[in-house]
């Protein structure tokens, strides 16, 4: 069996208007980066995988001639920032740009302290500092190891 297999959760895919826009939101947004550019050979489309390199997941961005389904508001994709000061930051060149959603507010554990900035196609991109879901899932393993 090949080792480099890809399982579980590996990308969602996004319909948009202009890949080249799109990708610069989520260079600055999200630290993303261009890991595949193609043009599909039969279709004629442009294709973008997009990918912050501390998992094995992409964002797949196919440009379409109009986007007519969004992921918001609630619908939406998460990042974590390092810190609230990071994410503070990125949230003022959000409002700076207009498209701040929710302002940053800390929910407490184990929500911490988000929120939501509106991509060029109108989905809805989640910052964060606090989730613990890392965390979370390493009791979970160790809960599991302990129980055999």
């Amino acid at each position: 069996m090949n080792s480099n297999l890809d399982i579980g959760l590996t990308h969602i895919a996004l319909p948009v208007a202009d890949v080249d826009r799109s990708t610069e939101f989520y260079a600055q947004y999200a630290g993303m980066q261009v890991i595949h550019r193609r043009v599909d050979a039969a279709t004629g489309v442009a294709v973008v995988w997009l990918c912050d390199r501390t998992r094995p997941f992409v964002i797949v961005l196919i440009q379409t001639a109009s986007v007519q389904t969004v992921l918001s508001p609630l619908a939406h994709l998460g990042i974590g920032c390092r810190s609230r000061e990071v994410m503070d930051a990125l949230c003022e060149q959000a409002r700076q740009a207009g498209i701040l959603v929710q302002e940053p507010q800390d929910s407490g554990y184990p929500i911490g302290y988000w929120a939501f900035l509106r991509d060029p196609d109108g989905h809805t991109l989640e910052l964060s500092y606090g989730q613990e879901i890392g965390l979370t899932i390493e009791q979970l393993s160790q809960s599991a190891v302990a129980r055999k």
